[in-house]
């Protein structure tokens, strides 16, 4: 017996659940993302030996602009990639955990955007979800060529505001940013540029 359209897409709705959950998401946003009510996505998803995350929920209207460099480059690659996925017409949810995953493939643990603060980025990225409108859009550095998040209405023209710019020239000097960016083992400048425009 085939199953019927609304069986699949019940099918496809657990799926993306327990694929956010094993993304250690949060119930609020597996809700936001899926529309299955709270109570039951604890009751499917989670048990008393391996419960929930629990804690306040990550608000990043204020917070991209005060992180660290690390944090804002590491935003900026997954909102980025999630960007490129809707402009090629995926799903927001769908393209927000492949963008996590692929980002979770191109760093190591502990991984400093949890999946939840990665929805709070999408969402006030694009107006989705949490979000009435967008607070935050992705710009392509006109100096290195990478995409990074930006305030609305930012005006590309200064590479100033773009933090692998900041990367490139800060990677050499610090000693902390060398050891948490395993860039090429040319260090050479254009061969860092190269490798983040890969991100």
């Amino acid at each position: 017996m085939a199953s019927t359209p609304r069986v699949e897409l019940c099918m496809r709705t657990l799926a993306l659940a327990r694929d956010c959950a094993a993304l250690d998401a949060r119930v609020r946003t597996i809700h936001h993302l899926t529309g299955v009510r709270p109570r039951d996505l604890q009751r499917l998803l989670f048990t008393e030996h391996s419960p929930p995350p629990r804690g306040r929920a990550p608000d990043t209207r204020d917070w991209y602009h005060t992180a660290n460099l690390l944090y804002r480059t590491e935003a900026s690659v997954v909102v980025a990639n999630f960007r490129r996925l809707r402009v090629m017409g995926f799903a927001a949810a769908e393209a927000l955990v492949a963008s996590y995953r692929y980002y979770q493939s191109v760093y190591r643990p502990p991984y400093r955007i949890s999946f939840d603060r990665a929805f709070d980025l999408a969402s006030h990225t694009e107006g989705l979800w949490i979000a009435r409108s967008p607070v935050f859009q992705v710009q392509q550095c006109l100096r290195c060529g990478s995409e990074y998040l930006a305030a609305i209405g930012t005006q590309p023209r200064a590479h100033r505001l773009c933090p692998f710019c900041d990367l490139i020239n800060r990677h050499q000097r610090d000693p902390r940013l060398t050891a948490s960016v395993a860039a090429p083992v040319d260090g050479s400048s254009e061969a860092i540029s190269d490798w983040l425009r890969r991100l």
